[in-house]
């Protein structure tokens, strides 16, 4: 009999908690989505390579030294870099609002409340800054910071909505934290880290997400 009321007690803790989860983090989020932003994010690295006429881990031609007289299928290299960025974006958009709302449709979890609101606020800022400041060096230079900055700030983002969500996204913003770094003070492999920290990382990191929480 004690132990019985033991593990009534244990499950009805158990229960407190995962409610408390729920309404303090949003934990819908989809793995399918990180895999899809993933893919969306090589393609576009595929992109840049073949309107560069560059290969990754060259050393004959660094990508920033070749988008400055770059000007291929009726693009000059700002143009390109900015239509790319966006199909990129919002390929990955798409994709992670249809897996999401989809996961959460399943669970019987509202897909929009304070939560939700209080993730995006916190994704927003950090990502809005460094696409702002992204564009400042597009237009003013120098061209080689751009790759390495847009994984520094995103990663912060990450970080900065992890509190809301599940504490996965705290690791994969640290992870492209590094990259960006790394890439700041070796620029020459800027676009090789992008294709890592966007494209190979949240492959890797929505196949974990999946498996760990589907």
């Amino acid at each position: 009999m004690v132990m019985d009321k033991r593990n009534e007690h244990l499950e009805t803790l158990s229960e407190i908690r995962n409610l408390m989860e729920r309404s303090s983090r949003f934990i819908s989020l989809s793995g399918l989505s990180g895999v899809a932003a993933g893919i969306f994010a090589l393609l576009g690295a595929v992109a840049v390579y073949a309107y560069l006429d560059v290969l990754p881990f060259s050393t004959e031609k660094q990508y920033y030294i070749a988008a400055k007289t770059a000007d291929k299928w009726g693009l000059d290299y700002l143009s390109f870099f900015v239509i790319d960025a966006t199909l990129v974006i919002l390929g990955a958009i798409t994709a992670g609002i249809y897996f999401t709302t989809r996961k959460a449709r399943k669970e019987g979890q509202k897909i929009w409340d304070n939560t939700s609101k209080r993730l995006l606020i916190n994704l927003a800022i950090p990502l809005i800054t460094g696409g702002l400041f992204c564009l400042a060096l597009l237009y003013n230079g120098p061209l080689r910071f751009v790759a390495p900055a847009t994984l520094i700030f995103y990663g912060l983002a990450c970080v900065n909505s992890s509190k809301y969500t599940v504490t996965d996204i705290r690791y994969l913003g640290i992870s492209e934290i590094v990259l960006g770094l790394i890439g700041m003070f070796i620029p020459g492999y800027g676009l090789e880290l992008w294709a890592i920290g966007f494209g190979i990382l949240h492959i890797v990191y929505g196949v974990v997400m999946y498996r760990k929480y589907k």
